[in-house]
């Protein structure tokens, strides 16, 4: 990506709307702005409502035209707005005349929030909250995204980085000085806090994964022999059809996910294959995937057919171990009644909304309450704060000052690389090769 070009990107979503925002950034978007609208720049953030024109005269729309000079500006450049008709034709329209003056290009993936993190506008961890609200589908994740959108991670992981920078200068003075007469208790306050901050870090990452949770989603599989009625359960729950529902055994072989807003979690079903021996080699990849699943899941759902309870599941210990929810399907049928467990009935909607209560109970119970401190929602800050506390682990046993030093600036680096306070450009591509276009 070159940095001197001037990007333009829809920021809107695709497709017919009543308005389409075409968004302009880099050097020439004041050029872009004056030559496609034939009058001087409009006040400073103030929307103005201007004809726009085609670079032969031709007048393409009327449009709302908003001026953000940078610095003062989402990316810390110059940024032009259009807020055009949504047609396909408009916005192709306005588009190519952006894309015919000299240095002016579409922009990348992300390169808007980019362009703002290499500015000073926004550090890694609220860039990627960014992505995090405009992927939100449910208010937990919409308010975690906002939490870390607003510095709550950066300023817990900075004061961290602050502490532990103050320690190492009291170390490397104790160093480079070690002749001249230093008060006897600095090396012993850098042990002191490097300890704290790894007391600190290791409480953090004690949270059972719950940011990431609400971030990814709580996964629940959906595990029972054949016929038990999975595919059927998975269906009502979604509210359509996403999974072949047969009288024939054994015709789910692979793993068939869908996504649920319970009482304002993300929460992802999972229909299984049947649980039970076969021959069948596609069928037998079916059943260990199944198992899998299972084995990952936060909650495995035990579905039983209610009416032959001379069926037995026999689920490994790894699947024992974890939070199982039993349920038996067919209670409609009277000889379907007295096992412990919910009682169900795909055929009638009976019991439907009772699982369905206890599935967001389950989610609730697992990841309520984390907006109330900064929580870890990505595998890459895990990643860094477990490189932080080795660091600080190693340094609280280092034999000499300079192994100790040594330490704790690995520390302070491993912090730094998830905000961006260094190396940022090798980790560029990575944080934002899953952004839109226009963001």
């Amino acid at each position: 990506m070159r940095r001197d070009d001037t990007i333009f990107a829809l920021a809107s979503g695709a497709g017919r709307a009543g308005v389409a925002v075409l968004r302009v950034s880099g050097p020439a978007a004041r050029v872009c702005l004056s030559s496609l609208t034939g009058h001087t720049l409009p006040p400073v953030r103030r929307a103005v409502l201007r004809a726009i024109f085609a670079l032969n005269g031709e007048m393409l729309d009327r449009a709302l035209i908003l001026w953000f000079p940078g610095p003062e500006s989402f990316t810390g450049e110059d940024v032009a707005e259009f807020h055009i008709h949504g047609g396909r034709a408009v916005v192709e329209a306005v588009s190519d005349t952006l894309a015919a003056f000299p240095g002016v290009r579409l922009a990348e993936r992300g390169e808007f929030t980019r362009r703002a993190v290499l500015n000073g506008k926004l550090d890694l961890t609220q860039a990627e909250a960014i992505a995090d609200l405009t992927a939100a589908e449910t208010d937990a994740q919409r308010l975690q995204a906002l939490r870390q959108y607003d510095g709550a991670l950066s300023r817990l992981y900075d004061r961290w980085r602050s502490e532990l920078s103050k320690a190492l200068a009291w170390v490397e003075a104790a160093i480079d000085f070690s002749d001249d007469e230093l008060p006897g208790e600095v090396i012993a306050e850098a042990h002191h806090m490097g300890a704290a901050v790894a007391e600190e870090i290791a409480q953090h990452l004690a949270d059972a994964r719950r940011g990431e949770l609400i971030r990814d989603g709580f996964y629940v599989a959906v595990v029972g022999p054949p016929n038990a009625g999975k595919s059927s359960l998975v269906n009502a729950l979604a509210g359509r059809d996403v999974a072949i529902v047969s009288e024939t055994a054994g015709t789910t072989r692979d793993i068939i996910e869908v996504r649920l807003n319970l009482g304002g979690y993300a929460v992802v079903v999972a229909d299984t294959a049947g649980l039970r021996p076969s021959s069948d080699s596609i069928e037998a990849e079916g059943v260990r995937r199944a198992l899998a699943r299972a084995e990952s899941a936060d909650l495995v759902v035990v579905l039983r057919d209610g009416s032959d309870s001379s069926k037995s599941l026999v689920l490994n210990d790894n699947i024992d171990n974890k939070a199982v929810l039993s349920v038996w399907n067919k209670a409609d049928l009277p000889w379907a009644q007295g096992h412990d467990g919910l009682a169900l009935s795909l055929k009638t909607g009976e019991g439907l909304d009772a699982l369905i209560a206890a599935l967001t109970d389950a989610a609730r119970n697992q990841l309520q309450g984390l907006t109330e401190a900064p929580v870890l929602t990505r595998t890459r800050h895990r990643q860094a704060l477990l490189d932080v506390l080795a660091s600080l682990q190693r340094a609280g046993q280092a034999n000499g000052l300079e192994l100790f030093a040594e330490d704790l600036r690995l520390a302070v680096r491993s912090l730094g690389r998830i905000t961006g306070r260094v190396d940022i450009e090798d980790l560029l591509d990575v944080i934002f090769r899953d952004f839109c276009i226009g963001k």
